[in-house]
């Protein structure tokens, strides 16, 4: 079944599965880069990998009007709660749980989380996503590390199709350290993500995408905002 993925600027990513739209870290209306609006967003279920303002600005206003049920760690779901969101299912480091076309399993991520008012937004997360016969893999906000070898591992004969990950430096891995991911997960295809909103995440992106394929470890594909790549 086709998939595709959607950039719409910084960290927030639309993924259609054919079975319903996945809407991850929702940043619109306050993002300079954005290709949408909040109030223009679809989507059938939420997740969040941490609770930084920059990837939860948006959150509670869809998740109220689209009735999309929200996957996020146990932190940031007592906060929505409190928020008045109900359709919440939290979860933690390692669980796997059914979402629209398919499944996914909330990984690991090196960041910190804290909520838009302060509060504590527990351990940030990456998803891997089995949907619509294929593996996604989101890192989030996330420094390189040794797991990625294991999160790239081949899971019932089938590797990762897409790896999206940040390449900004500064607040996350920079360029090369993404490269070196793209060796550790081995996926088809890899898409940046987190760079370019403003100017001390500005990444050449172009220029990226030739030294990954340079380096022999794989492909590397450049969205603008609002272009999407669709998986047959």
């Amino acid at each position: 079944m086709p998939v595709t993925i959607t950039w719409t600027g910084h960290a927030t990513w639309l993924i259609n599965t054919g079975s319903g739209v996945l809407l991850v870290d929702p940043f619109f209306d306050e993002c300079p880069t954005a290709s949408m609006k909040s109030k223009d967003v679809a989507c059938d279920a939420i997740l969040v990998t941490h609770g930084h303002v920059d990837h939860v600005a948006d959150l509670i206003t869809i998740a109220t009007r689209t009735k999309a049920k929200v996957f996020c760690n146990w932190e940031i779901g007592q906060w929505l709660e409190k928020q008045g969101v109900g359709n919440v299912q939290p979860m933690n480091l390692g669980g796997t749980t059914a979402v629209p076309g398919g499944t996914a399993k909330m990984e690991l991520a090196h960041h910190s989380s804290s909520l838009p008012d302060g509060t504590y937004g527990g351990n940030p997360c990456g998803w891997v996503l089995d949907v619509g016969g294929k593996r996604i893999y989101v890192a989030g906000d996330t420094s390189l590390f040794s797991d990625m070898e294991r999160i790239g591992k081949v899971r019932g004969g089938k590797g990762l199709d897409v790896a999206i990950l940040p390449i900004g430096d500064l607040f996350t891995m920079g360029p090369d350290d993404a490269i070196e991911a793209i060796r550790l997960l081995k996926p088809t295809l890899a898409l940046p993500s987190h760079y370019g909103t403003w100017p001390p995440i500005e990444q050449d992106a172009a220029a990226w995408a030739k030294e990954v394929a340079a380096a022999g470890v794989g492909a590397a594909k450049v969205l603008t905002p609002g272009d999407s790549v669709t998986l047959a």
